[in-house]
């Protein structure tokens, strides 16, 4: 019996020892930094952002290989909102609140970023926004990896009025805030440079559309007033692959009617028989073709860790690459996960993009990009035909809308404003 109590004593003292020490099981939990992955994985944004999700989790085991982040391992916490917007909002919520991750790489379409939005500034937590987006937003919780409209839509715009002697034109796209905001600043941009009513046509269509063999016959007809006619197109997700065979089924091709895209990269074309489709465009900021070593190497370890070497890249990708980049830097610098620490150190922070250069997170929460633009290819890869001289820095507020044109965002001290107007001061 004296045996037992004394073994029971030592067994007290060897957990306690190991809690205070912290061998016990929240150990793990205290010595890993929580990422959360906030992709939908089934619905109809799957097509896109799946591969955004496996791409955050090669930059978390690349990081672990590298001793981890402060001397922890990185967790990768993944859920999958399923496309469904108000769901958006819960998993942010259950990342932050429940997971207790130090910040969340996610969302793809404008509406998702805006639901994840008013949780995201009242838990103080961090988001990597990937994607083009509409820009007339700026949040102190949000970094904005993607392309704003004057790194995208509008080099784009320009390109075809100016390399391919465009005067129709057709604004294609999915019925929510990111084409209806894209195509108010681009109809108010064609306007100031004498674009009429009577040559601009504009189509939205639900998420996931698939009849396309009537708006495709409308396109076709708009095109025949005798002017050069283009389509821009602002369609996202697996809606893109009946509307680009609707195309090829009515014999649109880039020589008659060509079709710049802001959502269509090597992802969405990978399920598209191209050769109909060989010539149309793409803005980005990246291309897989694009010839770099970084962006060779980047190939290379994508295919290793995918185990798959047909998986393509694109341009998201590598706005994860740069934003997850960015904030590893960040903590670096801070010595500390803390939010707002962060939000303070990455204010200048450089980082090597996969074309060559470098990209800078500025006060306004946007980078510095490249605008590239691409031809599609029988292989389904793109070939670049022009490009910016040199980096575009993105504007959160638009130059050409009147509510915005005023307006700066700065989130250095001691300014720390999303919405300034530099008119009114205030």
């Amino acid at each position: 019996m004296n045996q037992r109590h004394l073994s029971l004593r030592i067994w007290g003292a060897v957990l306690a020892v190991s809690v205070i020490l912290g061998f016990g099981s929240g150990a793990t939990a205290a010595d890993t930094i929580k990422v959360g992955v906030l992709h939908s994985l089934s619905g109809t944004m799957a097509i896109s952002e799946t591969t955004l999700k496996d791409t955050v989790l090669m930059l978390v085991d690349e990081q672990n290989k590298k001793g981890g982040l402060l001397g922890k391992k990185l967790e990768a916490v993944v859920v999958d909102p399923a496309s469904n917007w108000p769901l958006f909002a819960e998993k942010a919520r259950e990342l932050i609140e429940k997971e207790k991750v130090s910040v969340v790489f996610g969302c793809w379409t404008s509406v998702s970023r805006k639901s994840v939005l008013p949780v995201f500034e009242e838990l103080n937590g961090l988001l990597f926004y990937p994607v083009q987006y509409e820009g007339e937003e700026s949040s102190k919780n949000v970094l904005y990896t993607g392309a704003a409209p004057n790194q995208q839509a509008i080099p784009a715009v320009d390109y075809l009025m100016n390399e391919m002697g465009v005067k129709r034109w057709v604004l294609a796209g999915t019925d929510y805030v990111y084409p209806r905001t894209t195509n108010k600043i681009l109809l108010a941009y064609l306007k100031s440079k004498g674009v009429s009513d009577a040559d601009i046509m504009v189509n939205y269509t639900p998420f996931g559309h698939s009849d396309w063999q009537s708006i495709v016959a409308e396109i076709k007809k708009f095109g025949t007033a005798g002017k050069k006619t283009a389509v821009v197109s602002t369609i996202n997700g697996d809606a893109n692959v009946p509307f680009y065979k609707e195309l090829g089924n009515q014999n649109i091709t880039a020589e008659n009617i060509p079709v710049m895209a802001f959502s269509v990269g090597e992802e969405e074309l990978a399920g598209i028989d191209t050769k109909p489709l060989v010539g149309h465009l793409a803005a980005w900021n990246y291309f897989m073709s694009v010839d770099d070593p970084s962006n060779d190497e980047f190939i290379e370890n994508w295919h290793a860790f995918i185990k798959n070497k047909n998986r393509v890249t694109n341009d998201p990708m590598e706005a994860h690459y740069i934003g997850f980049n960015m904030w590893v830097k960040a903590v670096e610098k801070a010595g500390t996960t803390d939010a707002t620490a962060v939000q303070d150190a990455i204010i200048g922070v450089t980082v090597p993009n996969l074309t060559g250069g470098y990209a800078a997170m500025m006060p306004n929460h946007h980078i510095t990009k490249p605008v590239l633009i691409g031809e599609i290819q029988e292989d389904g890869q793109f070939q670049v035909v022009w490009e910016t001289p040199g980096l575009v820095v993105g504007d959160a507020w638009s130059d050409y809308l009147p509510g915005s044109k005023d307006l700066i965002s700065d989130w250095r001290a001691p300014l720390s404003n999303g919405n300034f107007n530099v008119k009114t001061g205030k």
